[in-house]
């Protein structure tokens, strides 16, 4: 089921700066999709090990897990903490997040998040709570729209794109992924069409899904939920995802403002344990393409707030 699911990417190393050790005690995959980093994880954990893991897409529920140390949790990673204090966790001594769409919400037309394929304008995650990308298309305004655009998807002249959308609309209303990239497609610059598409693509999708906010709250509650020296790792897929991470792990909050003590040492809850992000190797992105835009950055749990946590 993974294999045709959802290929993990970076699971070598995901796996090995997650540091399971003896294989005891509680972790958590924030991003279960397909089970192939919760299934490496469980293997490398004892009979007294614990493994939590998180999906808000009801499709996930198709590759659970049947093991006794291993509990799947149908929500958005987001509530982690709520759930996890609920059923009498306190502390975990790793996190993992693969964060971005899975191989199967790409190549199944019905989710509406792929290029190649025409199908329903949807893009949400949960395909069965909260509103598609047709329906906010259908109500934003121009103005809205043109913030969005330029916000989660970096794209140039976004209120020229936001008022050709919002003028089409009128007409008739948008409701395919084909509908939207031939609206776009008046606009595309020669050459570098499928990038535009993806950077209006990649918008709507972090819009309708609240995706920063949920990368934000799953990171704060990570300073809580670790416990000294407990490992966070995170995957992300564009830029937007991997400054808030990487401005994390390093300061402790998202506009990367260091505090430091008399003697110079960085007062923070996190520390990063690799410099610089690790990528996918040529050999593993020449078996999954997707792992192109891949970053993996790995932090440890300090003792800095500890006691208050």
């Amino acid at each position: 089921m993974e294999q045709a699911y959802h290929v993990p990417v970076l699971l070598d190393s995901s796996i090995e700066h997650l540091n399971l050790g003896d294989g005891s005690g509680t972790w958590m995959d924030a991003t279960f999709g397909g089970g192939g980093h919760s299934r490496i994880i469980l293997q490398n954990l004892n009979s007294e090990g614990i493994l939590v893991s998180f999906d808000q897409d009801p499709d996930a529920v198709k590759n659970t897990i049947n093991d006794d140390r291993f509990t799947l949790v149908e929500a958005n990673f987001r509530y982690a903490k709520q759930f996890l204090s609920l059923n009498g966790v306190k502390k975990t001594k790793g996190i993992l997040a693969d964060l971005g769409v899975s191989s199967h919400q790409f190549d199944t037309a019905d989710r509406g998040f792929s290029l190649r394929m025409d199908g329903p304008l949807d893009m949400r995650m949960n395909h069965e709570s909260g509103i598609s990308a047709a329906d906010y298309l259908s109500e934003c305004t121009w103005e809205e729209l043109m913030v969005v655009l330029r916000m989660y998807g970096e794209v140039k002249r976004p209120d020229r794109v936001a008022r050709a959308i919002v003028s089409a609309r009128e007409n008739r209303p948008i409701t395919t992924t084909g509908e939207l990239v031939n609206i776009l497609s008046k606009m595309a610059p020669g050459g570098r069409e499928n990038k535009f598409y993806a950077q209006i693509f990649q918008a709507l999708r972090i819009e309708i899904n609240d995706e920063l906010s949920a990368l934000r709250e799953l990171l704060e509650q990570a300073t809580d939920l670790l416990e000294q020296g407990g490992r966070l790792v995170v995957i992300s897929y564009h830029s937007l995802e991997d400054r808030l991470v990487k401005h994390f792990m390093r300061s402790g909050n998202f506009e990367d403002e260091i505090e430091q003590d008399i003697k110079g040492r960085v007062l923070a809850p996190f520390k990063p344990v690799v410099r610089k992000a690790i990528c996918a190797s040529a050999e593993e992105v020449l078996l999954n393409p997707r792992a192109r835009s891949a970053r993996l950055r790995v932090a440890e749990r300090t003792d800095f707030l500890l006691k208050s946590c």
